[in-house]
């Protein structure tokens, strides 16, 4: 070790470590520098493309010339690549290694010299073939050095990225070849062999070359090619009539109009590409879904139907092979309905503990409990006892089929066979009335049923049943039966026991006077033996009451199988537990390990981190009613009412209310319990997790009854107990480990906070929890200073319910210096255990049927899934709170169609899914000795999960996904919610476009990889951002026809050459419509899981409850957060709250939160379609500006009204007066020190600008607002008062009048404070400017061209100008405010704020006239309970205000 290393000395006092290999500036280059492989190609493609469609798809010689025009392109383009390079280092160069600092400026002089002579051999070339000389030797020089130089290329690839050729380079140790492959790609330590096998190379090679050959051929058909000849046709035209003074346009071939017709189409070939993708993923991931066997039982009747088979199939894949050796009362030889039986017994205790489980949740009544649970099957009736819910009614309807049977036995029993479990009932009741009565009678009773049996199945076996019996008598003979069973079930009494042998003899007496045939009740009669008894009244005068408990059991399912009517489709009721049976028995039969025993599976711990959200929800904010009087508790009650049923019942309550309740502490506590497991708070994701414990606990203990040999195999496989089990608890408390890093625990408990409280109550609760913080010591020396010691403890509770700590570390200081999640993991991170350590957030879930397939997901990390083992073991969700409100469920099935099926693709076959969060398991050994699964840098670490996969990526880790196992996920359920969400996680993105993990994937990743990589992080984002720039890009370059006036000209011209394709193509609507493409996933997920019906019938109820506008919406969103985040910075986590949404947003909370982001670009998009309305030209007139603005105006409409329309009660009239009396008065509020945004206009405003804080931001901030200035050039030129005068006077002269109404407006908002000393003077000037000014325009108007119409014209003219004069003033506020005009700019943003508010507001003032436009809100918002809710809660308000009044 050198001791004198840079690395280990003190830095010096004052000097800070400069960066050493790359530097995060803050600019969209970085997407060009990183990903620079995929520019170029899609450019040289364009390129190929666009030349060969200009030579009319003719390849001669002539057009493999031209064609040849992609080399100087590649090396320009490399070399802006290289210089990239160089800029983008600076800030680096002091502290970078040399070897690097060398390998940029050798690539530097490389890539600029070999581009020169590319273009000088070129343009000689161009030169020779123009001279049409037989000479063709520098064709030949050039041929030969491109194809040497891509030969050159195609080797180093192959060797660095293809897989099988990778070796080959890496062994190779020739300083001529080292030095080139060093050239070609920078050495990195981080990120070295990001190689996969040549299969998985090829299967995601394949892939893209499908979307390629879908993409390209598309865009030269539909895209490039019809563009070729209206281009021709334009640059040949003569010169056209402008209407305005044209700058740009003389003498150039009309290239401006050219590129307005080129640019949307330029751009949806850039972002197409990824629609493309989503189509294929969509199908892929489908099929692979598929042949995973996802979706194969989608339907409570699917169980049903399959039900037979899950005990087989949970023993295969979920049992360990200890359990399998299990001894029964068999023979080793057992046939398939003793492997049967076999199964079903193993099965039934893992399934009776998760229908317990259901119950302990509310899902379930207990009636359903009964129903769903299943026979131990371990007693010595030999048949399968399957739950009552398969066999309800099945007794019933096989009597009735027994009463219409007019044919032999075996038709009968055919038509009973025909539902199986029809058959297994009528067995089952036949052998438990037979073991029953056995039990019940002795002596003479129990000769009598030995006969009765005897005579039945010697019939049975003849065929003679219908004879032996009369079938007519059997609802008699089972009625008696039912009453006998009925007093069984219950404690015996001697009433009872008297009761039951009447009804024994009863049966008797119907059985054999009623139910038998003639010969055998004459036989019966004069059978001596029972004769004596019956006339000595001792026959069936005693019976011995069941005491066994098999025999109580099949009692009390005997009677419950005569006695239930319920059809078995309706249970169980509630949707949540038929999704959880349905996708538990579904993965089944999925692939997955096997799993080995409790003591051999490989210890894992859980990991979650908590800052200070909700752990329980208390009393009072259950109580706690809103402007509506809707309290939590109540909104909960009529969102789940089952559930709320259920509960009341669990706690033995029954129909009582909520101050009966709180009387008892234990109900009342409960009652806590039950509100917070349904939000997203801390206590169920502690009783979720606590599931894995369970688990293994009743894993653990049934492995353990079967290896005991002195136990017999009656009692050897029950769960009784098992929870108290010792030593089950002693080997799952080794193998699991929760550890919860609630970073401000030790504060909270010194303030004495609610949450601290809740989280001890928790640790009670859970023996198992551990809770990891931060604990702050504070020391005062001598000198009267103060001294922080900081530490990490770890605590349980105690036996009394006291925090016991078990580990502290000192830390060397404040552990809390980057972002706030990451670093609150890094500082617990050492305190967990164990092989595997799974991620999980505060707001998820467990369940116990899915933790018992931990043990077979943790053998992931020993199968083989590539090149590598598994790193990281990705794991679906699902996301619970969709049933919250409509909003919940769209974004609830954007979010599952990307946990299933995108990540589904992202792992296999494109090998790029990272780390998302959530529930995924890691490597605990890999990353801890790798960097930790947290990067904490702050702002660029804001989404710190993806850099966990990132870093795996890098350092040669695999990352796999699994879906046979789900964890349960919480989503942002309001619109505010999500879009902070989205905006978080846009900024996110933002960040990651500028740090080097995105760069070393971007530039490290084969092409095609690459290529995955991209758009399926950034890419995502930037096509998102390219889809609103196409929308722009296509307006602007409409408007330019229009003020220009070349729209129509050119069509002129175009009609007079016989030109028909020209109007097509000046009509073209830009390709991609808004939501259209990325709902595909969507469906797909719902066609595979849910079914084709159900799929259409959930896609167009999500259309009828305006997803689309929300999706659109979200597209503003994630535009706006990602291109500022990446302009200005300024990302940030921004907390969203995750409690329920029933209160109303104020108008002017969401005008603060969407003004900027949506509501400017909305109406800038709005300015653009009424210009292009008014001025443009169309031949088909109104119907075809419909066709190509309709997208636009959707979004428009989406952008300036989806907040209002997903917000609760957003169009009731008393709340529209509120609202718009609180924005008035945030408006005109003038803040000051102190004051927040929240509460004035000022503030906020001051607050919306400290993102632009550089030089650099300033400059490209000026540069973006200089398009708001086209809208008054080009307006005054087609004014009436203006004529066909194009001179640039007539702009001149209207910031003229832009100036003038700038002092009117200032003269009439002077401040009254400055004027104090001379009110009446002002006053009077007012009085004159507003006299002036009204008899100056009827003059202009009367005297001049200048009509009403150029009236509103000028308005809009003037309005985007005004814009763009704040938008100047705000940049360089510094100078402004220098020069004494930042009062001014503010009054110019209050009016221009009052305006947009004014015009937003207004739409939803008239709406709310309407009564029943609330009433439809409230039904697309909320499902039907609550919306049904909602208005008895205003009922009651109102009785009890009534109340109220009359008492006084």
């Amino acid at each position: 070790m050198k001791r004198n290393s840079s690395f280990l000395l003190k830095p010096k006092k004052g000097k800070r470590t400069g960066k050493s290999s790359f530097v995060e500036h803050r600019t969209f280059l970085h997407l060009f520098r990183s990903f620079h492989r995929l520019w170029m190609f899609l450019i040289i493609m364009f390129q190929a493309l666009a030349i060969i469609a200009f030579h009319d798809g003719k390849l001669n010689l002539n057009t493999f010339k031209t064609l040849l025009s992609i080399g100087p392109t590649f090396a320009v383009m490399n070399f802006l690549e290289s210089c990239l390079d160089v800029v983008l280092m600076f800030g680096a160069y002091s502290t970078a290694r040399g070897m690097a600092i060398s390998r940029l400026v050798i690539r530097f002089f490389w890539c600029g010299l070999s581009s020169v002579f590319v273009l000088y051999v070129y343009v000689r070339l161009l030169q020779e073939r123009n001279k049409n000389t037989s000479d063709s030797l520098y064709f030949r020089i050039y041929v030969l050095v491109l194809g040497v130089y891509a030969g050159l290329r195609v080797l180093f690839a192959l060797l660095l990225k293809f897989p099988a050729c990778h070796r080959l380079s890496e062994m190779s140790d020739q300083s001529f070849f080292q030095f080139f492959k060093w050239i070609y790609e920078e050495r990195y330590f981080v990120g070295r062999g990001l190689v996969e096998k040549t299969t998985d190379y090829m299967s995601y090679v394949f892939f893209w070359l499908v979307i390629f050959a879908c993409k390209f051929p598309f865009a030269y058909f539909l895209q490039i090619k019809p563009l070729v000849g209206p281009t021709k046709i334009i640059i040949n035209l003569p010169r056209l009539q402008y209407s305005w003074h044209d700058f740009v346009s003389k003498n150039n071939n009309n290239m401006l109009t050219v590129a307005s017709l080129w640019a949307p189409v330029v751009a949806i070939y850039i972002m197409d590409i990824h629609i493309w993708y989503t189509l294929l993923s969509a199908i892929y991931g489908a099929v692979m879904g598929a042949r995973g066997r996802l979706g194969e039982i989608r339907s409570i009747e699917m169980v049903h139907k399959r039900f037979e088979s899950f005990p087989e199939a949970f023993v295969k894949n979920l049992v360990s092979p200890q359990i399998k050796r299990m001894p029964f009362e068999r023979e080793s030889s057992q046939s398939p309905h003793d492997n049967n039986k076999t199964y079903a017994a193993i099965f039934s205790p893992f399934w009776n503990e998760i229908i317990k489980a259901l119950r302990e949740e509310d899902y379930i009544s207990n009636r359903e409990m009964d129903l769903l649970s299943m026979p131990s099957n371990t007693g010595s009736l030999k048949l399968v006892q399957w739950p009552l819910f398969l066999l309800s009614s099945k007794i019933l309807l096989a009597m009735d089929l027994a009463l219409d049977c007019k044919d032999t036995q075996a038709d009968l029993w055919n038509r009973i066979c025909k539902d199986e479990y029809m058959a297994y009932a009528v067995q089952e009741c036949y052998s438990s009335i037979e073991k029953i009565l056995h039990s019940l009678v002795d002596g003479e009773g129990r000769l009598w049923v030995e006969r009765i049996f005897r005579e039945i199945n010697s019939s049975i076996s003849e065929g003679s049943l219908v004879i032996t019996l009369h079938l007519k008598k059997l609802p008699v003979v089972l009625s008696r039966f039912t009453a006998l069973t009925g007093l069984l079930i219950r404690d015996p009494t001697p009433e009872l026991a008297k009761g039951a042998a009447k009804a024994v003899y009863d049966f008797y007496d119907v059985v054999t006077h009623e139910l038998l045939s003639s010969d055998l009740r004459e036989q019966l009669d004069t059978w001596q033996i029972l004769l004596r008894a019956r006339n000595e009244g001792r026959l069936f005068s005693r019976i011995e009451w069941p005491k066994d408990a098999d025999i109580k059991e099949q009692v009390k399912r005997l009677h419950l199988l005569l006695t239930v009517k319920d059809n078995a489709v309706n249970i169980p009721k509630n949707l949540e537990a038929r999704r959880r049976l349905q996708f538990f028995t579904n993965s089944l039969f999925m692939d997955m390990p096997s799993a080995k025993p409790v003591c051999e599976m490989m210890p894992f711990c859980v990991f979650t981190p908590y800052y200070s959200e909700t752990v329980l929800y208390s009393n009072s904010e259950l109580r706690l009613e809103n402007e509506d009087g809707i309290s939590t508790l109540f909104y909960l009650q009529k969102i789940f009412p089952d559930e709320w049923e259920n509960f009341l019942e669990r706690i033995g309550q029954g129909d009582i209310g909520y101050a009966e309740i709180q009387e008892n502490s234990t109900s009342a506590l409960e009652l806590r319990f039950w509100a917070s497991y349904r939000g997203q708070t801390l206590a169920r994701t502690v009783r979720g997790m606590m599931y894995y414990r369970k688990a293994l606990m009743l894993q653990s203990h049934l492995e353990r009854r079967s290896l005991e040999e002195d136990v017999s195999s009656r009692t050897s496989f029950t769960t009784q107990g098992f929870e108290l089990s010792r030593e089950a608890r002693a080997q799952a408390d080794i193998k699991f480990t929760y550890v919860v890093s609630c970073q401000i625990y030790g504060q909270q408990k010194q303030r004495k906070a609610p949450e601290a409280a809740d989280i001890a109550l928790l640790l009670q609760r859970n023996e198992a929890l551990r809770v990891a913080f931060i604990h702050v010591e504070e020391s005062g020396a001598a000198d009267g200073n103060v001294t922080k010691e900081f530490y990490s403890k770890l605590v349980k509770a105690d036996a009394n319910g006291k925090d016991q700590e078990i580990f502290s570390i000192r830390l060397p200081g404040d552990p809390k210096l980057g972002e706030g999640k990451p670093e609150n993991q890094n500082h617990a991170i050492v305190f967990t255990r164990g092989e595997a350590v799974q991620t999980i957030d505060m707001n998820q879930d467990n369940y116990l049927e899915e933790a018992m397939k931990m043990r077979n997901l943790l053998e992931e990390f020993r199968a083989n899934h590539g090149l590598r083992p598994p790193t990281i073991l990705g794991v679906r969700e699902h996301v619970f709170t969709g049933s919250v409100s409509s909003l919940a469920w769209f974004m609830s099935n954007q979010e599952t169609s990307f946990v299933t099926l995108g990540q589904r693709v992202l792992a296999c076959p494109l090998k790029v899914r990272m780390h998302y969060g959530h529930p995924d398991v890691f490597d605990r050994i890999f990353h801890i000795t790798r960097g930790g699964i947290s990067k904490s840098s702050r702002v660029i670490n804001i989404s710190e999960d993806i850099y966990a996969g990132f870093n795996s990526t890098l350092r040669q880790g695999n990352i796999t996904h699994h879906e046979y196992i789900q964890v349960g996920k919480g989503r942002d359920v309001g619109l505010n919610q999500i879009a902070l969400f989205e905006g978080k996680v846009a900024g996110g993105n933002g960040e990651q476009v500028l740090s080097r993990d995105v760069y070393r994937l971007g530039q490290l990743f084969d092409f095609f990889r690459m290529l995955s990589f991209f758009f399926t992080t950034v890419g995502f984002y930037v096509c998102t951002m390219m889809t609103v720039l196409t929308v722009y890009v296509f307006l602007y370059g409409r408007a330019y026809l229009a003020f220009s006036g070349l729209d129509q000209g050119i069509s002129d011209e175009a009609d007079v050459l016989g030109n028909t394709a020209l109007d097509t193509v000046l009509n073209a609507q830009f390709l991609v419509q808004i939501g259209i493409f990325t709902a595909v996933p969507m469906v797909m997920g719902f066609i595979l899981e849910l079914g084709l019906l159900q799929a259409v019938f959930s896609f167009i109820t999500m259309q009828l409850q305006l997803c689309s506008v929300f999706f659109t919406f979200s597209l503003g969103t994630r535009t706006h957060y990602f291109g500022r985040t990446i302009l200005h910075g300024g990302a940030k986590y921004r907390a969203t709250g995750r409690g329920f949404v029933v209160r109303h947003i104020k108008f002017a909370e969401n005008y603060r939160l969407y003004s900027r982001s949506h509501f400017v670009k909305a109406l800038e998009v709005a300015l653009l379609l009424i210009v292009y309305m008014a001025y443009g030209y169309s031949e088909g007139g109104a119907v075809t500006f419909v066709l190509l603005t309709i997208s636009s105006w959707f979004l428009v409409f989406s952008w300036l009204f989806a907040p209002y329309i997903f917000n609760p009660s957003g169009f009731e009239w008393q709340k529209t007066v509120e609202d718009f009396d609180d924005w008035t008065n945030w408006l005109m509020y003038k803040g000051g020190v102190g004051v927040k945004g929240d509460n004035s206009w000022e503030s906020w405003w001051e607050e919306e600008q400290t993102h632009i804080q550089t030089l650099r931001g300033r400059i490209l901030e000026t540069i973006l607002s200089f398009r708001f200035i086209m809208f008054q050039y080009g307006i005054v030129y087609k004014l009436h008062l203006t004529g066909r005068d194009t001179s640039i006077a007539v702009y001149g002269f209207s910031w003229v009048v832009l100036a003038g109404l700038v002092m009117i407006f200032k003269i009439f908002t002077f401040s009254p404070k400055k004027s104090t000393n001379f009110q009446l003077v002002l006053r009077f000037m007012q009085g004159i400017t507003c006299i002036g000014l009204i008899v100056a325009l009827c003059l202009v108007v009367f005297f001049t061209d200048l009509s009403i119409p150029d009236l509103f014209a000028s308005f809009l003219a003037f309005i985007p100008t005004g814009w763009f004069i704040l938008s100047l003033a705000i940049a360089w506020r510094s100078i402004v405010r220098s020069l004494g005009l930042w009062d001014s700019v503010k009054a110019f943003a209050r009016m221009y704020d009052a305006g947009m508010g004014i015009l937003i507001f207004s739409p939803i003032a008239v709406l709310s006239w309407f009564p029943f436009v609330s009433t439809f809100q409230s039904r697309l918002l909320f499902n039907q309970a609550f919306s049904r809710g909602l208005e008895i809660s205003l009922i009651l308000a109102g009785n009890k205000a009534n109340v109220e009044a009359s008492s006084f």
